[in-house]
């Protein structure tokens, strides 16, 4: 399913202190300076540009370190969102001291389907490209453009994961939290973004494609799965209660082996895409 946010939809979920932190900015004061600034800058974009957001739920389960998804558990969902199965090799910690956490753990496997967490969501958002292009011309409005695109492509992946949560998928219908408890992440569940910690491998956005075809909502991919515009965010949602993030850390020769083996592709191409964790 296609959803279209307005900015002043989405204000309420931005999380400001990742715009500070692009800044560089710590003083509380110039922190507040630079939020008022934000909110001048964002009354200036308000009618004039969307955020784009994507969403599939499906059936699923683990199979070893993989998941396999396969056709939408909505029976309504749009024909061209019904792809055959897909398998997504996801990678273990392996450093010692870790807890060994893998994403594939929070799906069950085949043989212990359970209805709720035997599905996996799928999800990417987007914030018009001419949002930041328009402000070419101006350095300082430009910079300021795309932090916000950023922030607001964040906040449409909080939104539309309320929504998830609450209706689409319906696992936590009687959740009540505020929007600050919400950006702490203290609902059920989890939404990986692809490229961060536990699903370090970029290159799984060429699956998510195949899955959601985000080219509706304007996101195209780099040869090594990057998106454009940069304000973009996809990845996955898990529904288990014991589901929590972890960041995959350093994996060995053998994992690697293993992984690019589960890819289908050669070695040496995966330990680019993996680099950061070798």
């Amino acid at each position: 399913m296609t959803y279209t946010y307005t900015i002043s939809e989405l204000r309420p979920y931005v999380s400001w202190a990742y715009f500070y932190h692009a800044w560089q900015v710590k003083d509380a004061c110039e922190q507040q300076r630079m939020r008022e600034e934000g909110d001048i800058f964002l009354d200036q974009l308000q009618d004039r540009y969307r955020v784009m957001a994507l969403f599939l739920l499906s059936d699923a389960y683990s199979d070893g370190d993989d998941i396999v998804a396969g056709c939408p558990a909505d029976p309504a969902a749009p024909a061209g969102q019904r792809a055959s199965a897909v398998r997504l090799p996801m990678l273990r910690q392996q450093e010692s001291g870790s807890d060994c956490l893998c994403l594939a753990d929070y799906i069950p496997p085949k043989s212990q389907h359970i209805r709720q967490h035997g599905q996996i969501g799928f999800f990417a958002t987007s914030v018009e490209e001419r949002m930041v292009t328009d402000f070419s011309d101006d350095p300082y409005a430009h910079m300021m453009a795309q932090l916000l695109a950023d922030r607001l492509a964040e906040a449409a992946a909080e939104r539309l994961h309320e929504y998830v949560r609450k209706t689409c998928w319906g696992y936590a219908a009687d959740e009540q939290f505020s929007i600050d408890e919400m950006l702490q992440g203290r609902y059920q569940g989890i939404r990986p973004a692809i490229g961060y910690p536990s699903l370090p491998d970029a290159s799984l956005n060429f699956l998510l494609d195949q899955i959601l075809q985000m080219s509706q909502i304007g996101i195209r991919l780099t040869e090594t799965g990057a998106m454009r515009p940069h304000a973009s965010v996809s990845g996955l949602m898990f529904s288990h209660p014991e589901a929590r993030y972890f960041s995959v850390g350093t994996i060995g020769e053998d994992q690697l082996c293993d992984y690019a083996r589960r890819r289908g592709m050669p070695v040496e191409t995966v330990r680019t895409f993996l680099a950061g964790n070798l």
